[in-house]
């Protein structure tokens, strides 16, 4: 599968920074952002595309007021959703800003209007929130432009993930990836659950991920060893900008630290490989072997006292030292001579 240039046989683990509402209402902040995570070393910047209306209703009842969570309870989502949108008219200069800056460029679309709307910036991949993982509508539209499909799970039940995945492939789109996330805002370490990522791949058989939503880069790290093709990230370009996800979000030296971390993990995590490469084979010389370690004399009986298994591997295997105690030496040898089946007496 590839995502524009990434190609996922054999470019690593794709990261996304997440723009959200980091721009503070500013397209210069939202510029300088994409500029910021591709100095940092992103393969991709993240928008979020929809407006106050395509996402909520402008009600004040009960059930449209923020209750339960650590950063925006109170809140009015109308209002909430009104202030931290990315306004559409803004999307023509950052996919502009995002290809001089050489760093792809994607969004979240949250309706159906809002696909149609990207589809003119010929986006190379589309990327379905936790929370619109039920859109069955919106799924299916998204998936049926032939891009890959980034499907975040976070309050999703399995037969919802089943229900999306059937969707895309349903209009002939098998480009799938689904992100292990845990939707709280940050998240709590123990919860982010991140032994679901390979679960994810092997039962759903797709490419998985991780939608980081907890604090600095300990997760992400961990879940590239369990197999995480994808990470996403919020990212800010200041701490000190007040934004609705600043909280969860890394900076500029922040996000560069974990890239660095993810491809130091990439090379830890190497691959299966059984053969002896020439570096393997060359560091073979500091195994053990069978050498000489008192003086011995021809007719003497090989012991444990004047043969043993020492460093370095000159000599003979050490699986052979068994075979050799009791039998006598056709020939003198000296200290540290490295033992050979050539040396030893044989009955006839």
């Amino acid at each position: 599968m590839k995502i524009g240039s990434f190609d996922f046989a054999h470019d690593g683990t794709f990261i996304i920074a997440e723009l959200s509402a980091n721009h503070n209402g500013s397209l210069e902040l939202a510029k300088e952002t994409i500029r910021a995570a591709a100095r940092a070393g992103a393969n991709a910047i993240k928008l979020q595309t929809y407006r106050a209306d395509t996402i909520t209703l402008d009600s004040k009842n009960e059930e449209f007021i923020i209750k339960g969570t650590t950063l925006w309870d109170d809140q009015n989502l109308y209002a909430l959703y009104e202030k931290a949108y990315t306004p559409w008219e803004w999307h023509a200069e950052l996919f502009a800003t995002a290809k001089e800056e050489n760093i792809l460029c994607f969004s979240s679309p949250f309706d159906i209007s809002a696909v149609d709307f990207l589809e003119q910036f010929d986006p190379p991949a589309y990327k379905i929130a936790s929370f619109e993982i039920t859109d069955n509508a919106l799924i299916k539209h998204a998936a049926s432009k032939g891009k890959p499909m980034i499907i975040s799970t976070g309050v999703a039940t399995k037969e919802e993930i089943y229900e999306a995945v059937k969707l895309c492939k349903s209009v002939g789109n098998e480009a799938i990836i689904l992100l292990q996330c845990t939707s709280a805002y940050p998240a709590p370490l123990e919860d982010a659950n991140l032994v679901m990522i390979p679960d994810l791949a092997q039962t759903f058989g797709v490419i998985s991920g991780f939608s980081d939503h907890t604090l600095g880069i300990v997760a992400p790290i961990v879940a590239v060893t369990l197999g995480a093709r994808v990470i996403e990230k919020h990212f800010i370009l200041d701490k000190s900008i007040p934004s609705a996800d600043q909280a969860f979000s890394l900076d500029e030296a922040e996000l560069m630290q974990m890239v660095n971390a993810v491809r130091s993990a990439e090379k830890l995590l190497g691959k299966v490989d059984y053969a002896m490469s020439e570096k393997r084979e060359h560091n073979r010389r500091f195994c053990r072997s069978l050498y000489v370690s008192q003086a011995i004399k021809k007719g003497d009986i090989f012991t444990s006292d004047n043969i043993k298994s020492v460093r370095p591997s000159n000599g003979l295997h050490p699986k052979y030292l068994e075979d050799i105690l009791g039998k006598r030496a056709c020939c003198d040898l000296d200290f540290a001579t490295p033992m050979q089946f050539e040396y030893v007496q044989y009955d006839r």
